[in-house]
This record gives structure tokens, C-alpha cells and sequence, in this order.
């Protein structure tokens, strides 16, 4: 089937968060939002359900546990059985229960900046440390600084590595030897891994992603694994995710801690959605995940032909560029209202990601390639008239 990625659709003046927050002469580049319309799959089956008319109560069909265990062992040859498949709102919600069940006080997280910013928003929220184990930026790419995550890691108070893979900002996709390295540290240490793949599905040809449970399974130590098909099939406010661990009686634990919040329910179309971006969606994935690529490989030829000020973190995933901009000399958050109020382009600071994002910008370029060159316009004559 052929999707018509180069389709504008209005989207201001709908509620949306992307378009809707900003004034009609600015360009949104920046949340992680897709400018694509869903697979057809998708809206029928959400369509199906709106057509029943009955929007009460409703059980997490079989049907969830089943494709997710399904879709991980087409896509990433891991089997996982659905006693070890836990359904939940949403990633983060997911993450914030994990924490809830096993942070003690005056406990640390570890985050990997820069990172998620979400992450330090969670970090916070739970009352922990923060502890930072920041990437090495090194030759346009990102490294895990694994001396550094020792040290860290084997101070008694540290209870969690919050990790994300593949790596959102910079699009990292991490190696075995990487999630090895990683596990081996945490158990040893007794430091409990949440790993965020969210953005699993989104891997560039000639990258492979690896589950960290995969990995896990081969250590002495607790872990979570969350994804979500959300990120991959622009299904972001339709929030639905699932929650691996080899252990049942962990994700038990879970399951309780969701109830006692009252977070426990996933909405009926999110689940309907969720459960046919699995069944169906697998040719609108690779169809948009080749867009995304060829995305990237323009607005990466054209920075470097026409903006060499600023320079392109290489990229294995995701549709978040990575832009080095600390040629331009202003911090990130002065640079994103420079661009805001004189290019009319919103992007995204790179210090929203940690201070080690510092210099650097987020842009979005999962949209038609028309808006992606109009912005990319904006960039360059910014950069020109500094």
C-alpha cells in the first residue's frame, strides 16, 4: 500500500500541542509529535469502537498480551511469554511505579544525559538523587562513559539506572557489548535498570535494536523493560505500553502499585489502537521509518551544504535530530527564543535534556518534507543574518 507522507494537514486550531502553542507564524518543530496521519488499520479499529456506542468498564483483551509477545519476537527474535507481558498506560507512568515500589530514602537515579528530559521531571517527582553519568560527545557521535557509571553506580545510595534505547535525544542505537557492560555494572552493584524503548521500532537500516531484556535474562539483577508502539505509529495521545521483567512476581508488584494509584485502566480506543498498530501496522512502520531516514539524509546534506556553522550528530534512530550548535556561540535556551521570535521556528533546547545538552538543539523531522525545507529555510537564514 502506499501512504502519502507528503500531505499537509492542517492541524492548528485543533488542540494540538505542537501546533496550537505557539502563534500561527511560527513553524513547531520540536515535541515528539508526528506530522503523519495514522495507518487506515488504526482508525478503523478505533472507528469500530466509537461505532459500538458502549464506552464503559473494559478488561485488557487477550489480544494484548498476545501480539506484543507476537511483534517482540517478529521484530527482535526475543520470546517473551505473556506471563511476563504487564499492560500499562504508559511508559512513564509505567517507570514512576517501578520507582514507587523500590526507592527508599535518600536514594539515587542515574541518568545518562543528555537524556529524556521527562527523565529528570520523574527523578524529581520521586523524591530521589539525582545522579548524572554523562555521555562523552565524541567525532558527531555519543558514547557511554562507563568508568564514570562504575564509580556511580557502586555508591551504596545508587538504587536505579534509568536508561534509554535506543537513545532519545541523540539517537543512539546501543550494542550489545554496550547493554552488557551496563549489566554486568547493575548487578554487581545491586542497581535495579529501567530501560525505556519507546523508540524500539524506529531503527535506520543497518542497525539493529536489542532488548535489554534480552540481556538481562543472563545476569543477576532486577530489571524493567517498557515500550510502547505510541512513538512508532503517532499514537501519543492514545497512550498504551507494555512492561516486560523475568521475574512475574515484579511486574505483580507492579500491577498492585498501578491499582493503588488508580492508573490501572487503559482507555478502550487506546487499547484498540494498540492492539491493531501490532497486527496490522507493519508495512506503515517500514514505509515511515524509510521517510524518516530520507528525512534525516536531506536535512543532514543540507546542513552541512548551506548551515556548516552548525554541525549533525550521526544518527542510528528516531526521528529527533541532534544539532550541534555550539559554533553559534549562545546557550540553548537563548538560542531557542532567538529562533523563536526572529527565524519563527520552535525547536528545542539542548539543555531541556540535561546540562551536558547544553550548545546543542532538537529538531522534528518526522513531517512532509515541504514543512521540513521550510524550516530548515528558517535555520539558515537565522544563521546568516547572526
Amino acid at each position: 500500500m502506499n501512504y502519502n507522507f507528503d500531505e499537509i494537514i492542517e492541524r492548528r486550531n485543533t488542540d494540538s500541542v505542537k501546533w496550537d502553542s505557539f502563534d500561527d507564524d511560527i513553524l513547531p518543530m520540536w515535541v515528539a509529535d508526528m506530522d503523519f496521519k495514522i495507518a487506515p488499520e488504526i482508525q478503523h479499529a478505533i472507528s469500530e469502537k466509537a461505532a459500538s456506542g458502549m464506552m464503559g468498564y473494559q478488561f485488557i483483551s487477550d489480544d494484548f498480551k498476545l501480539i506484543t509477545s507476537s511483534w517482540l519476537q517478529k521484530q527482535y527474535d526475543i520470546a517473551v511469554s505473556e506471563e511476563k507481558i504487564l499492560p500499562v498506560p504508559g511508559v512513564l507512568l509505567g517507570i514512576s511505579a517501578i520507582i514507587r515500589i523500590y526507592l527508599r530514602e535518600d536514594e539515587k537515579i542515574i541518568l545518562q544525559p543528555p537524556v529524556y528530559d521527562h527523565f529528570f521531571e520523574t527523578v524529581q517527582n520521586s523524591g530521589a538523587g539525582l545522579v548524572c553519568n554523562n555521555l562523552i560527545y565524541r567525532d558527531s557521535s555519543y558514547f557511554i562513559d562507563f568508568d564514570d557509571l562504575e564509580a556511580k553506580a557502586s555508591d551504596s545510595s545508587t538504587r536505579f539506572l534509568l536508561f534509554c534505547n535506543p537513545h532519545n535525544p541523540v539517537g543512539k542505537v546501543w550494542k550489545v557489548e554496550d547493554l552488557r557492560k551496563i549489566a554486568e555494572i547493575c548487578s554487581r552493584n545491586n542497581v535495579i535498570v529501567i530501560s525505556d524503548e519507546i523508540h524500539a521500532d524506529l531503527v535506520f537500516e543497518g542497525f539493529k535494536h536489542i532488548p535489554f531484556a534480552s540481556i538481562a535474562e543472563d545476569y543477576n539483577l532486577i530489571s524493567f523493560t517498557l515500550g510502547s508502539p505510541c512513538k512508532t505509529f503517532n499514537l501519543s495521545g492514545l497512550s498504551a505500553a507494555y512492561m516486560i521483567s523475568n521475574r512475574e512476581e515484579y511486574l505483580e508488584k507492579v500491577r498492585k502499585t498501578l491499582q493503588q494509584q488508580e492508573t490501572e485502566w487503559i482507555n478502550p480506543f487506546s487499547a484498540a489502537a494498540y492492539v491493531a498498530a501490532y497486527h496490522f501496522g507493519e508495512e506503515w512502520m517500514s514505509e515511515v521509518r524509510k521517510y524518516i531516514y530520507d528525512n534525516y539524509q536531506f536535512a543532514k546534506n543540507y546542513i552541512q551544504v548551506k548551515i556548516p556553522a552548525i554541525k549533525v550528530t550521526e544518527s542510528q534512530s528516531t526521528y529527533l535530530m541532534w544539532l550541534d550548535c555550539k559554533n553559534l556561540i549562545f546557550q540553548s535556551t537563548v538560542l531557542e527564543e532567538k529562533l523563536i521570535n526572529q527565524a519563527k521556528l520552535k525547536l528545542n533546547a539542548g539543555s531541556r535534556y540535561g546540562l551536558a545538552g547544553d550548545g546543542f538543539m532538537r529538531i522534528n523531522i518526522a513531517c512532509p518534507r515541504k514543512i521540513l525545507t521550510d524550516g530548515l529555510g528558517r535555520l539558515e537564514n537565522f544563521v546568516n543574518s547572526l
